[in-house]
């Protein structure tokens, strides 16, 4: 049961960060409730979800309990005590063991208050446990460096554990003139291995095998943008092609058709990444593209991806509603599946039954029925969607509608008590209602089922170690769409410049949405059959921020550029 915030209270830290001015009394409330519920320190989920600066909140806590912070930055990895506290409890409890005198062991945390984890540290060790206050950012950075420094299987690429799963092929032949003794040739297995594991390290969403005439290229896809990593030999073209078949399962003889498979790669006991392969024949051999699939991008919570605070509130509030259709709508790559994910999430508890028929599902979820569609065999989004509402679900989620009767039987589960979530490749959220109907759904249908729209895109963050203003004249504001209140409010823009510590200036994506409720003028008007024009501007009326304006409002809290604004939203 949500706990009310008028009820309250704030004391300790929480306080303390109000009156150092360093949170507001609201959002305090907010992150205090959201903390409890979830059992993560408060420090914890205000770094996690970029509500508060680490280092300022470090110094308040120091202030607040009489301690000095220490800085991890002096702290190599090979300076720390090893395998002195285990893995899962260092990162349970976001706690770093920094050196042991005697026996007593001192341990890095960012919170002093938890003290659960000076306890259950000491019950595994059986050493005395003292706190050392330290940065929240820089804890998790040091105990990523400690763990991976612990584990052989990221230093040692040729350890890596590779292996297929959930994957469809035949035999593995030889592929030409290329035989299964040289495709497992160390060189080759320790090059693709190298290119995988670079890309997890790097942050990067997708990896481009691409043969041509004279070339054969590598690039990674780092919040959102390509860029070539590795110009190999073209002679190896077949023998990378076929390495990256044989650990995805697909069968290396067939090259005249595409194929799909998955890759599974295990970074240390604990944490384990998919690849979702594909391949496709072109002129000069086979483009292999990977998908990087890290299931705690499934997890990140809400307030992380940057619904402004009354987007995230109608979203929320859809979530709540025992039924109706949730439609999530953007190009490919535009962040639509974490936003899906993310509220399957909430939902995701043991009074419900959540089913999802997915094209194919990309991330494993506990405690929901995921479906994978096999159109060769029959299985299609409508097929698995009419066996879902014979086995008594609560929440229905399709990948993607896209044909007549896969629209009218979501429809029909959104209008008979089910919570419907969908998603839909259009640009806007009018533009996903005349979609529909133009697809044939009678306009009375989708007026009384659909209750909330999101369109988004994804836009690269500012780096905050280097961004720098940058000083734009007010008339090129006004007609790049800032309004003059905006302007009046002396607001910073900031330009990208690069460092080693992000890509050009960017680190990271953020989301931006339109997300519409379905008023019931809207609904009006759509049943009136309105255009997608006259739909955009009732929502604009009604007080609902379109693409655009989401942008430049990221824009003006620092986050992103403007350059970055006008290349995800600007037509």
């Amino acid at each position: 049961m949500a706990t009310n915030k008028s009820n309250v209270t704030l004391t300790g830290l929480a306080r303390r960060f109000v009156d150092d001015g360093i949170l507001d009394e609201d959002t305090a409330k907010d992150a205090f409730i959201q903390a409890s519920q979830n059992r993560i320190p408060l420090i914890t989920y205000l770094t996690q979800n970029n509500l508060a600066d680490s280092g300022k909140l470090a110094f308040s806590a120091a202030m607040e309990f009489g301690m000095s912070v220490l800085d991890l930055d002096a702290f190599l990895p090979e300076m720390l005590p090893e395998k002195a506290v285990d893995e899962k409890l260092i990162r349970k409890h976001n706690a770093l063991p920094l050196y042991k005198r005697g026996n007593r062991l001192f341990i890095a945390v960012s919170d002093p208050t938890n003290i659960q984890a000076l306890d259950e540290i000491k019950f595994n060790t059986g050493l005395s446990t003292d706190a050392i206050l330290v940065d929240e950012a820089k804890l998790r950075a040091a105990i990523d460096r400690y763990l991976e420094s612990q584990d052989t299987s990221m230093g040692d690429l040729e350890d890596a554990d590779l292996e297929g799963v959930e994957t469809e092929g035949g035999e593995q032949e030889d592929e030409g003139t290329v035989t299964a003794s040289e495709v497992d040739d160390a060189p080759i297995v320790k090059y693709v291995n190298k290119m995988l594991l670079d890309a997890i390290r790097g942050g990067a969403s997708d990896i481009h095998f691409e043969p041509y005439e004279k070339i054969y290229r590598v690039r990674y896809r780092t919040d959102g943008i390509l860029k070539e990593v590795s110009r190999p030999s073209i002679k190896l073209a077949p023998k990378i092609s076929a390495r990256v078949k044989i650990m995805a399962q697909l069968d290396i003889s067939e090259r005249r058709v595409p194929q799909d498979g998955r890759i599974k790669m295990k970074l240390s006991k604990t944490k384990a990444i998919d690849f979702r392969v594909n391949t496709l024949p072109t002129l000069w051999g086979e483009k292999i593209v990977l998908r990087i699939l890290d299931p705690s991008q499934a997890k990140l919570g809400i307030d992380v991806l940057g619904y402004e605070p009354d987007q995230k509130e109608m979203y929320l509030a859809a979530l709540e509603q025992p039924q109706g259709m949730i439609l999530v709508t953007g190009p490919t790559g535009s962040g639509k599946t974490v936003s899906l994910y993310t509220g399957l999430n909430i939902l995701n508890t043991n009074e419900r039954n959540i089913s999802t028929a997915e094209d194919p599902a990309e991330i494993n979820l506990e405690g929901i029925n995921q479906v994978n569609v096999n159109t060769k065999v029959g299985l299609g989004f409508a097929e698995a969607l009419r066996a879902f509402l014979r086995q008594d679900p609560d929440v229905i989620m399709v990948g993607e509608i896209r044909d007549l009767e896969t629209a009218n039987i979501a429809i029909k589960a959104a209008q008979t008590g089910h919570l419907v979530l969908s998603t839909l490749h259009t640009n806007s959220a009018a533009e996903t209602l005349t979609r529909m109907m133009n697809m044939g759904v009678p306009a009375f249908n989708i007026a009384t089922s659909v209750s909330l729209i999101i369109a988004q895109r994804l836009g690269r963050r500012l780096c905050n170690s280097c961004k720098e203003a940058a000083d734009i004249p007010q008339d090129v504001l006004l007609k790049e769409g800032f309004t003059q209140e905006q302007i009046d409010t002396g607001f910073t823009l900031y330009r990208p410049t690069g460092c080693d510590k992000c890509n050009g200036g960017y680190k990271g994506r953020v989301g931006i949405y339109e997300v519409v409720k379905i008023t019931d003028e809207l609904a009006n008007m759509i049943m009136e059959e309105a255009s997608s024009i006259q739909i955009a501007k009732q929502a604009q009326a009604e007080g609902f921020q379109n693409l655009r304006q989401s942008a430049l409002l990221k824009v003006i809290q620092g986050v992103t550029s403007l350059e970055e604004a006008n290349r995800v939203t600007k037509d």
